[in-house]
Parts: structure tokens; sequence; C-alpha cells
């Protein structure tokens, strides 16, 4: 009866553990792990085990929180650990997924590669408060790996960054419920579905990141109304549709719209956005004229519209951009002078206006040129190199062209009663060295804000 006692132990003992010596570092059918184990059951002689080996001490009681799973600190930690064991078998085990996997054994999840606990402040417990999967490619077994059921379930996090995997699907509503969910981060995934409008705006989000996916439809106007410091939508599969007439509203620092089908023109509203510091435009459909009221961005240091079918002259008011360090609208057809004021901004490090059809440039711009600050090739300005030929600058200004509110154009809102104060509150001070540029980062799949 005695031995056969202690084979029904030692059998209980391999179920309960068998898959964390799977995922030990060591080969489960060779080395001392497997050798030990053959002695104390008899495979590989020696003496036969004492009474006291036979019944090894007993755990010490759980002092906090106990279920079917093991000990823990708390529930929340309990159902965390539940929710990351189901997710862990969904992924598919490769060289990436293996880094993490390895090390989500034991009832601790707080040491887990990519989990982070801290204490929830409503309830003063620990809690796994923060998800980085940033770059760690996971797949699903199956081809799909749905945030359903792991993103959603995890009801504490604060963060929750998974840039570069293969998450698919679409972002599921009962994440909604999460109360300090702040930063999201599903960048360069596969995520499908219309834009998360519904779950997006119960969250308390800041930052949302969303570029990169296989998002469709459109983007609601009452995306703009969140609360966002970090706004990222671009490379997506959205379908044509215009810039929301309230697109200032926004509270937006960096907000990038790149590579998507954008159409119509900048509202003017955009000037109202008064926290943006970087914006980027580049490569959609945009038409019309660019709104004066870009110069109230006083506080902008990209501002970016490459690449679309804007035209018309640039606003005598962008001469208000002091602290624009990249202004770039290559690729258009705006014409007429470039305005002598940009090229006079203190903090202008890169003026692109290559691929357009402007006629004139001052002794401020031409020193931009020679300093290699400012690109003009491909206009039409005359005595430069590497302009249009005659025949397509002759064949442009023979079309009809016509911007709305036209006056404008030589509005300046720094500049009143004929005094500029900018120039005076900069007088006799030399510029600050400016930070730099971070939304062209964005432009790039398994790159990070």
């Amino acid at each position: 009866m005695g031995t056969l006692s202690f084979s029904t132990s030692i059998l209980l003992f391999t179920i309960v553990f068998h898959s964390c010596l799977a995922a030990s570092n060591d080969d489960p059918l060779t080395g001392t792990k497997r050798e030990a184990l053959e002695i104390i059951i008899g495979g590989g002689g020696g003496e036969a085990p004492s009474p006291s080996d036979e019944f090894p001490p007993s755990s010490p009681p759980c002092k906090h929180f106990q279920n079917e799973n093991g000990c823990f600190e708390n529930a929340r930690l309990a159902k965390a650990y539940d929710v990351i064991q189901r997710f862990k078998e969904k992924i598919k085990v490769d060289a990436n997924s293996e880094k993490y996997l390895k090390t989500w054994c034991g009832t601790d999840v707080c040491k887990y590669r990519g989990i982070y606990c801290d204490i929830r402040p409503d309830v003063k417990e620990k809690a796994v408060a923060g998800v980085d999967f940033n770059g760690a490619k996971f797949a699903g077994c199956d081809g799909t790996l749905p945030l359903d059921g792991f993103f959603d379930e995890l009801d504490d996090l604060a963060i929750f960054h998974a840039n570069s995997n293969n998450f698919t699907g679409t972002v599921p509503f009962k994440a909604s419920k999460i109360k300090y969910l702040y930063e999201l981060d599903l960048s360069n995934n596969k995520i499908a579905g219309g834009f998360p409008m519904k779950t997006l705006s119960a969250m308390n989000l800041t930052f949302l990141d969303l570029r990169y996916n296989s998002l469709k439809g459109t983007v609601p106007q009452q995306a703009f109304d969140l609360t966002l410091d970090v706004f990222f939508i671009n490379n997506n599969n959205f379908a044509p549709q215009m810039l929301p007439t309230n697109l200032g509203d926004t509270t937006a620092v960096y907000l990038t719209f790149a590579n998507n089908n954008f159409t119509g023109s900048i509202p003017a509203s955009i000037g109202k956005a008064r926290n943006l510091l970087e914006v980027l435009f580049l490569n959609n459909q945009l038409t019309g004229c660019l709104p004066y009221e870009i110069g109230n961005l006083t506080q902008s240091t990209v501002f970016d519209a490459s690449s679309n079918k804007l035209t018309g002259p640039i606003p005598y008011s962008f001469g208000c951009l002091k602290k624009m360090q990249i202004l770039s609208l290559t690729n258009n057809q705006f014409y007429g002078e470039v305005p002598e004021t940009v090229c006079k901004l203190p903090m202008l490090n890169k003026l692109s206006l290559s691929n357009n059809y402007f006629t004139h440039v001052g002794p401020a711009c031409r020193g931009l040129i020679e300093k290699k600050k400012l690109d003009v090739k491909k206009n039409c300005i005359y005595g430069l190199p590497n302009q249009r030929s005659e025949k397509e600058c002759v064949a442009f200004f023979l079309k009809k062209k016509d911007c709305p509110r036209m006056e404008t154009f030589y509005w300046v809102p720094c500049v009143k009663h004929g005094y500029d104060y900018y120039k005076y509150s900069d007088e006799g001070k030399s510029p600050a060295a400016a930070p730099p540029a971070r939304t062209y980062s964005t432009l790039t799949p398994h790159h990070r804000l």
C-alpha cells in the first residue's frame, strides 16, 4: 500500500507542475531534472525513499486569496492570472513569443514579462496596471488573436501598449468599462471594422494610437471631442471623407492623418487647436486653399500638408508661427510669392516647397536656400536652377484659380495696429533650442512616439 500511495502522490505532483516543467529552459527529456525524477520513482536505482521523503511537508497556509490556481495577494491578481493563462494558450509559440511565455508561470503575475503592477488608487490594492507588448510579434495559433477575453478582461489597466503584433478583430466594447485606462496603443496590428467610437468615448484616454491597421468607414466628428493629448490614425483604410469641421476642438498635442483618404479643405477651425504642436496631413486627397487661421497655431513646431492637391498662396499669417521648425507643403499646387515673413521664422529648420508653382522668393528666402533649409525645386521661380519648364508654368497659370476669402491671405493675426507683438516679446533674446520632431516616427510601423 505504501508503494501505491507514493506513486499516486508523484503522479499528482507531475500533473500539477507539468506546464512549469515544460516551460523550463532545461530539456525535459534529459538533464538533472529528469534523472532526479527517475530516482524518486525508482527507475534510476538507489535506496528506497524514507517515509519522510514520501510525504514532504505541506505548504504554509495562504494568508491572502486562495483559489484552485493557488495563493494570490488578492482576488484582482487571481483574476488577472486566469485571464493571462487563457490568453497564453492562444499564442503561437515561436522564438519571439517564447521570451514572454516562458516567464508566465507561477502565481506572481507581476513578475511576468510585459506585465506591470501597481496599487489601484480607489481600492488601495495591487493590480495589473500595465501591459507592454510593443514588438512582441504575438500571433494566434489559428491565425487569429482577438483582443476579446484579454484586453477587456483586465479591469485594472491604466496602460495597454501592443505595437507590432498580430491582434485581429475589433476593439471590444467591454473595454469601455476599464475605469483607469488612459493610454491605448494598438498600432501596427490587424484591427479591422469601423472606428471604435462607442468604446473610446466611454474611456478616459489621453493617448490613442490606431495607426497601421485596417480600420474602415469614416472617422466620426465626435473623435475630435475626445480629450486626447496624442491621436494617431495614419495608415488605415478609411473611406474618403472630408476633414471634420470641428477639427479645432481637438485637445491633441500630436495629431496624424497621414496616408489615408481625407478630402476637402483644411477647416478654418484648426486655428482653435491651441495645444497642437505637430500635425501631419501628408499624402491624402486634400483640396482648396490654406485658411489664414493656421497662423493662430503659435505653439506648433511641425506642419506637414505635403502630397495633396492644395492650392493658393501661402497666407501671410504663417509669419506668426514663431516656433515652427518643419513646414512642408511640397507636392501640391501652391503659387505666388513665398512670404519673406515665413523665411524669417526664428526656429525654422526645414521649409519644403518643392513641386509647386511659386514664382518669387525674396532675400530672406534666398538665404535659406543657400543654407539648404529651403527647397524650392520644380517651381516657376525665374533665375533659380531646377525649375519647371516655361510650358508647364504657362499652362498652370492659364487655368482659373479661386480661393474663398482671398482678402484673408494678407491678414497677420499676431500684428495689431502695425505692431508685431511676437517680435516685441522675443526682442533681444536668442531662440531656445527646439526639441526634435516626434510625429514623423509614426510613419514607420514599428516606431513608437
